[in-house]
């Protein structure tokens, strides 16, 4: 995707996106960011009803500059949704019980300039004020030397940055007071297998709602059919320090209420490295399949899960797990996730 004169492709797409949806998408500012003499705007687009009794979908993209088609991901399926509105009767019934909220472009500077971090260095996955319980591994769970090595957090005791808390702004208000919420943030990264990650990241102790997201694990499988996704906790993988999901999530437990069950798809660009090896000569081919049928089938594919993601949210009453039947799916999940791990 070549780049535009005034900024990421992606950002022009957007504007184009809520210029034909009309009114039934509304589109706004919710922070401004300086990357050299240029100021891109984040957006937040909402669609559907704002009611806190219905359920929630929150789909965000372009945290990390340098992986677009997390961005891409959350547009495409954001296009088809608008498409439909024109002709789509099922999809207006939907809409008339669930809030619909994307955030395509979290890091608009990151996608200028092809960089993880947003224009002041700062990886936004890594700058939220959670500290990791355990020993991360080093550079990759976050630290604080400085912006000229990857992975830095921001300076201790600072406030967050305006794009990640431009997103935790748009989870509290948009997606935490809704009775249960599901929200999913695309990024690639290393590996050969696409992953589903749910928190922790910073520690290895099971989340409080547990037994939920066994039971949407469970329903993907049933659902999706031959699916490649590896649903997991982000711990199995690896602890970091400053997860933004993580504050999210421990945010919205201590304000009670509603459910938020956050989870990062982790798209496996070693696949696409493996099938084109000369793209292990461009960084953005590292994270981003760069010939064209390969890029249209990931979009495809997963935009197809978060049209699973939208209908489970829809009709969380008929599987999410009641009283009675939550400590037997919480043993099954500790089984499944934890107990397998020696030392644990």
């Amino acid at each position: 995707m070549a780049e535009h004169p005034d900024g990421p492709p992606e950002l022009a797409e957007v504007l184009e996106l809520a210029a034909e949806a009309g009114s039934a998408l509304d589109c706004r500012v919710v922070c401004e960011v300086r990357c050299g003499p240029r100021v891109f705007p984040v957006h937040v687009l909402t669609l559907g009803n704002p009611d806190p009794a219905v359920p929630a979908v929150g789909v965000f993209g372009g945290v990390h500059g340098l992986e677009r088609i997390g961005a891409e991901v959350a547009l495409s399926c954001l296009r088809s949704l608008v498409s439909r509105l024109r002709w789509d009767d099922s999809l207006h019934r939907m809409l008339d019980g669930i809030r619909l909220v994307f955030m395509p472009l979290v890091n608009p500077g990151g996608l200028w300039r092809g960089t993880r971090a947003n224009p002041q260095g700062v990886d936004l996955m890594r700058n939220s004020p959670v500290e990791s319980e355990h020993g991360p591994p080093w550079l990759l769970g976050g630290q604080r030397i400085g912006p000229g090595l990857p992975w830095y957090r921001g300076v201790a005791g600072a406030p967050m940055e305006a794009e990640a808390q431009a997103l935790c702004d748009v989870v509290e208000r948009e997606l935490m007071p809704h009775a249960f919420a599901l929200c999913i943030d695309c990024h690639s990264g290393f590996g050969l297998t696409d992953r589903l990650w749910f928190p922790h990241a910073h520690t290895a102790r099971p989340v409080e709602h547990l037994p939920e997201l066994h039971a949407l694990g469970t329903l993907l499988d049933q659902t999706l059919l031959h699916h490649r996704y590896v649903f997991e906790p982000q711990s199995l993988q690896y602890l970091s320090h400053g997860d933004l999901w993580d504050h999210l999530y421990l945010r919205s437990l201590d304000a009670g209420g509603g459910v938020l069950l956050p989870l990062t798809l982790e798209m496996g660009s070693w696949l696409w490295v493996k099938k084109n090896p000369r793209q292990m000569f461009s960084r953005h081919g590292i994270f981003n399949p760069l010939i064209e049928h390969r890029r249209q089938r990931v979009l495809r594919r997963h935009v197809g899960l978060l049209d699973f993601l939208m209908r489970a949210a829809y009709s969380h009453g008929r599987w999410r797990p009641s009283g009675p039947d939550r400590p037997a799916l919480r043993e099954r999940a500790l089984a499944r996730w934890y107990r397998q791990r020696p030392g644990r």
